[in-house]
């Protein structure tokens, strides 16, 4: 399939208002006319949703990194082929709640140096990088306060406690920086409104963009 849309995904550490950020975003493009999705990893598409029950449920230690990594690789591929490319297709913008930079992160990084293993299956089983992936940068421990205050069953990776958070957000900065060419950081410190304008001006000039080229 040829795709003629624009594939958006946020980043961030858990509690970094990412997720917020990805609806108000999707909420304000299609007020100005643009036809968007707006999907989540993992999940995004009924047998993706599945998955994400068995990784982000449950004891942090369930898994091995390696079955966490397959895990997160079938879910993303589901999503791919059955949500993602096929809006991509219709010239729709995708806006997507993580994606491959946080597998990236949390399976490459978190439980052993593995990154490489996660690069490898990406170029085989997925292909595709987002045109732009905006990153939230917020502080480790309030981004974690903030998590464990929603209460909700999936605390997969908030379980696994403050010195994860700091070494994601390490992670994800150098993340942007090895693909400054699509990164952009916003500053998650400040009212969700500033946010908002911030990655909503970001967002239209990468619209623009793709649509001279």
């Amino acid at each position: 399939m040829t795709a003629s849309g624009t594939f958006i995904t946020f980043e961030g550490i858990d509690g970094s208002g990412k997720s917020t950020q990805a609806r108000r975003l999707a909420d304000t493009l299609r007020a100005e006319g643009h036809d968007v999705v707006l999907t989540r990893e993992p999940g995004g598409s009924a047998g993706a949703e599945e998955i994400r029950k068995l990784v982000l449920e449950g004891d942090p230690d369930r898994w091995s990194a390696e079955t966490e990594i397959l895990l997160f690789t079938a879910a993303r591929r589901d999503h791919l082929e059955r949500t993602i490319l096929p809006a991509l297709t219709k010239g729709q913008v995708v806006i997507c709640d993580r994606f491959a930079d946080s597998t990236r992160m949390y399976q490459g990084l978190s439980r052993g140096d593995l990154r490489t293993v996660v690069d490898q299956l990406h170029s085989l089983m997925i292909g595709r990088e987002p045109d732009l992936t905006i990153l939230i940068d917020m502080d480790p421990d309030t981004g974690l306060n903030r998590a464990l205050a929603r209460q909700g069953s999936e605390e997969r990776f908030e379980d696994f406690g403050p010195e994860l958070q700091r070494q994601m957000r390490a992670g994800f900065l150098a993340l942007a920086d090895e693909y400054s060419d699509r990164f952009q950081i916003v500053d998650g410190a400040r009212d969700m409104d500033s946010i908002a304008a911030d990655v909503h001006a970001i967002t239209l000039k990468a619209l623009a963009l793709k649509a001279l080229a």
